[in-house]
């Protein structure tokens, strides 16, 4: 019996228009509603995660930042555990996205930072309705909080020369994974989806078995492995496909509805 849903949000309940199908809504709100912890699980910011949530009707804690923030669903709630990222790496991450002419995006205190005011962030926020604010130079800034750092680039290739430039030099200190092929995301070495299903289960006494996780990138990878049942969306990326017990259907059709029907409940 599961009794834990855990569920990326880009690309596994929202669709390209940044929304949730009102199938989808109806059908995490009937899981938690029966008590099952439906859980999102996302590199969104808290800040932006906590509409959502609200909008489905969720009520169990929120995983931010790739795992690396964990906090009670509501603004005023009790942050669970948070793995930020050294100061000393951000510092160096900084100037080899600026020698390589890639945007950066930096989250501090669950607040979005920039020092490049360009169409690259604009249309990331928008898209996400984020607020941000913009700073002379990142040398001025006490880098203190970091819950973790985004690189964007309009290239694919550049950020997946970039993320296998990082992920040879920081092996053992950050954890750097593409979110989407146009994001290469930098957080603590501890903060994955996986670390972050496995502390939540814990905490409150789930089984590996007992949890099934949904996702579409490879960012999505560390959690289907922490749960019983993996499932990847037809959209997915082939390499989270590789480990997933099952493929469903894509986010334009529904695909998380299908799987919930097909492990957890069949008529929702």
């Amino acid at each position: 019996m599961i009794k834990m849903l855990v569920l990326d949000i880009d690309g596994t309940i929202y669709r390209k228009d940044f929304s949730a199908s009102q199938a989808v809504k109806n059908a995490l709100r009937t899981l938690t509603n029966e008590g099952i912890k439906v859980v999102l699980a996302t590199g969104r910011m808290f800040s932006a995660t906590i509409p959502i949530a609200k909008d489905i009707g969720l009520t169990s804690p929120i995983v931010c930042y790739q795992g690396g923030f964990i906090k009670e669903c509501s603004e005023a709630g009790k942050v669970l555990l948070q793995k930020d990222v050294p100061e000393q790496y951000a510092r160096e991450i900084i100037d080899i996205l600026r020698e390589k002419d890639i945007h950066c995006n930096l989250y501090m205190d669950d607040g979005l930072v920039v020092e490049n005011d360009n169409e690259t962030i604009k249309r990331y926020t928008d898209e996400r309705n984020v607020r941000y604010s913009v700073v002379e130079s990142f040398d001025n800034v006490d880098l203190k909080n970091i819950n973790k750092m985004l690189a964007i680039d309009t290239d694919t290739k550049k950020i997946e020369d970039l993320q296998k430039q990082l992920s040879e030099k920081y092996s053992k200190d950050l954890y750097i994974i593409r979110s989407t092929p146009n994001f290469c995301e930098i957080s603590n070495i501890e903060a994955t989806k996986g670390n972050a299903i496995r502390y939540l289960s814990k905490l409150w006494n789930i089984k590996k078995e007992e949890i099934m996780a949904v996702g579409d990138q490879d960012n999505d990878i560390e959690m289907l492995k922490a749960a019983g049942i993996a499932v990847a969306m037809g959209n997915g990326t082939e390499e989270l496909k590789k480990i997933a017990d099952y493929v469903t259907d894509t986010v334009e059709n529904d695909g998380v509805v299908k799987a919930i029907q097909k492990f957890i409940k069949e008529k929702i």
